[in-house]
């Protein structure tokens, strides 16, 4: 099933987002490194077209180095965009921020034009945390779930630098099925929008086929490849002491635990889709919802008939039948 999770407060950040970026110079957009196409919210790309943007895979120490590497170029090759890995709790790779954001904007800066930086992304995603960093101080209120931050903050960076924060935001509705999956399981979607043995299921098959000897590690199980991703769930609560009376394997227990070891980055360095895997996700997410609206504009044409046909009668037989002295 689809995931979706949109809380009113998120209406108002597009919204406010719209009203400030007439004044903004660069949009900085938070992207989580271990899922960087999922965690790029298409309505903010869109809200924010035109603008020199700055993508920052945050979060890079818990993802693949070289699937890192490789989101980076595809994001470097993009128009009048730069890109770059990130570790937010890290003070001095924070700093690189405002250099690229200069950098973006050259013809900003000083007193008299500083530069006004918008940064965005998905809730949970290390916003605050970077804010917090590039601050110095505790300037943002952080946690391990997602929609912390409610209210714009402006806060000053240099004396002419001027960094706007926004609430973490999503798109109104999720597209693309594997997007909502991974970012249920990276702590981007509130636990009441998902289930959590549905999510675990679809990050094992997400994460087996390039990390599945991680795996066999963590768990020690023996050879997972006869194992389906329900099978191999069950062996994982099993292992982690998640059985009911009887022998029988706690599914919910064994759900919690998967999910929590990645979020913790107990697999190791993993990145769950690569730039590729994105594009075709995107393009049969797309062709899906094409498909819907065609179905939904034929379900109302069979409801409401024209109404000229309706009301005279023709050739084709369709209306009321006219009498002889007509």
């Amino acid at each position: 099933m689809p995931i979706q999770w949109f809380p009113g407060h998120m209406h108002s950040t597009r919204k406010a987002i719209s009203e400030r970026l007439p004044e903004i110079d660069v949009v900085i957009e938070l992207l989580d490194a271990r899922l960087p196409g999922s965690s790029a919210n298409p309505l903010l790309a869109e809200l924010t077209r035109g603008k020199p943007a700055l993508k920052v895979l945050n979060k890079q120490d818990l993802a693949d180095p070289d699937l890192t590497a490789l989101w980076l170029t595809h994001y470097q090759a993009q128009a009048d965009t730069q890109a770059l890995g990130l570790d937010a709790s890290a003070t001095a790779p924070a700093r690189q921020l405002v250099a690229a954001c200069r950098a973006l904007a050259p013809l900003r800066g000083g007193m008299v034009k500083p530069l006004r930086v918008l940064i965005c992304g998905i809730p949970n995603v290390g916003k605050s945390t970077l804010i917090n960093t590039l601050m110095g101080q505790r300037s943002a209120k952080t946690g391990d779930e997602p929609g912390i931050t409610k209210a714009e903050q402006k806060l000053v960076l240099a004396n002419d630098c001027y960094l706007y924060d926004t609430p973490g935001m999503l798109w109104p509705r999720i597209t693309v099925e594997q997007s909502g999956y991974h970012l249920a399981a990276s702590g981007g979607i509130g636990r009441n929008a998902y289930d959590e043995e549905e999510v675990a299921l679809a990050l094992l098959a997400s994460v087996r086929p390039r990390y599945g000897a991680r795996l066999q590690e963590r768990y020690k199980l023996a050879d997972i490849g006869a194992l389906g991703d329900e099978a191999l769930l069950a062996e994982l609560g099993r292992k982690r002491g998640g059985l009911l009376p009887g022998g029988r394997v706690n599914m919910q227990k064994a759900a919690e635990v998967a999910i929590n070891d990645f979020r913790a980055g107990a697999w190791g360095r993993i990145t769950l889709e690569t730039p590729d895997d994105f594009v075709r996700w995107w393009a049969e997410g797309q062709a899906r919802d094409a498909q819907r609206a065609a179905r939904r504009e034929a379900l109302t044409r069979k409801k409401t008939p024209d109404r000229s046909l309706r009301l005279a009668g023709g050739d084709d037989g369709i209306g009321e039948p006219q009498s002889e002295a007509d």
